[in-house]
């Protein structure tokens, strides 16, 4: 991710001295021209422009009970690449005393046939009480819809009262024949990369997808392994919820596993996976809004070598809790 961060301190004194007809002593003129020119240079010397290539890792950290962590530092994490231990070159969490940062989520809804009018409208009624969690000026929403055909029914917009309104034009797809989950994945980070906010004044947005599927993606033209790779680049997560399935061989007692959940999509990119056991969805949605407003983003400057060679990077809890970050590790990039 390329980030430009430019520093102004202080502006340029110019030293004048205007001409008088009082006396002056010759010494003391030049002793307040050499303080003017030496602040003047010093100022100049802290204008300084930095643009360098940071590796970003976005991470959220949960206690035994599984809930997120907020009001950590730096000095709460340690960064290893390739097992050595790195300095953490900058660090700012989802949520600031004088803000957020930008914050780009695509939902991906399956609006396929496996899809029932009653989830559809459980879909609509949780997901603008989501995005009024988390709702702000730098706060993007879009949503894409999923069976045969991957579909924009909202374009980015930090409105909330517009996505509440688009999302009325839900429709279930009655001839699906087809459910495209991994290639609507794809759609949602290629959406993000190209029209989400970007890195600026300092800041690095979080990037998230939120799939809300049965699970059993069918006919996709993109694998989920080259999904799992192009969210890693781009610093995506995705994270899922996924409608339960029961196998008549167990009597319905357990919900099977779907090769959405087998793919381990959600795992490699850091996002959560959560089985829609309940009616509401209000209650997941709301922990995954807590997860994203509770994350934070890392970054160091990388050392310079091989860009086809994939560095490893392990990110650690110094008090023990447990971590988990978008990515395993990162390729330099050309």
């Amino acid at each position: 991710m390329r980030m430009t961060e430019v520093y102004q301190i202080g502006r340029r004194v110019d030293a004048y001295v205007p001409a008088s007809r009082s006396f002056v002593p010759a010494a003391l003129v030049a002793l307040v021209l050499s303080m003017l020119s030496t602040i003047a240079t010093a100022q100049n010397q802290n204008v300084i422009r930095v643009e360098t290539e940071l590796v970003s890792f976005e991470v959220r950290a949960t206690d035994a009970e599984g809930k997120p962590v907020s009001g950590l530092s730096a000095s709460d994490f340690r960064v290893f690449e390739n097992g050595s231990e790195r300095k953490i070159d900058f660090f700012q969490p989802m949520t600031r005393p004088l803000g957020k940062r930008p914050l780009a989520v695509v939902f991906a809804l399956d609006v396929s046939g496996s899809m029932t009018e009653a989830e559809l409208e459980r879909l609509r009624t949780s997901l603008g009480e989501f995005a009024r969690r988390l709702e702000g000026p730098d706060a993007y929403f879009s949503v894409l819809t999923f069976a045969m055909d991957v579909k924009t029914v909202v374009p980015f917009t930090n409105r909330r009262e517009r996505l509440i309104d688009r999302l009325g034009r839900l429709r279930h797809d009655r001839d699906g024949l087809s459910t495209h989950a991994y290639d609507a994945v794809d759609a949602a980070v290629r959406t993000i990369v190209r029209n989400g906010p970007k890195a600026a004044a300092g800041q690095i947005p979080q990037r998230a997808v939120i799939v809300i599927t049965d699970g059993f993606p069918v006919g996709d033209v993109v694998s989920s392994r080259t999904v799992i790779e192009r969210a890693n680049t781009a610093g995506v997560s995705v994270h899922s919820v996924i409608l339960p399935s029961f196998s008549r061989l167990d009597r319905g007692k357990r919900p099977v596993i779907t090769p959405f959940e087998a793919s381990r999509l959600t795992e490699l990119t850091g996002g959560i996976s959560i089985l829609a056991t309940e009616k509401s969805l209000d209650p997941i949605l709301s922990r995954l809004a807590a997860a994203i407003d509770e994350s934070y983003v890392l970054a160091f400057y990388p050392e310079p070598g091989d860009k086809n060679e994939f560095r490893s990077v392990k990110i650690e809890s110094v008090q023990g809790y447990e971590i988990k970050q978008n990515r395993s590790g990162y390729k330099l990039e050309d």
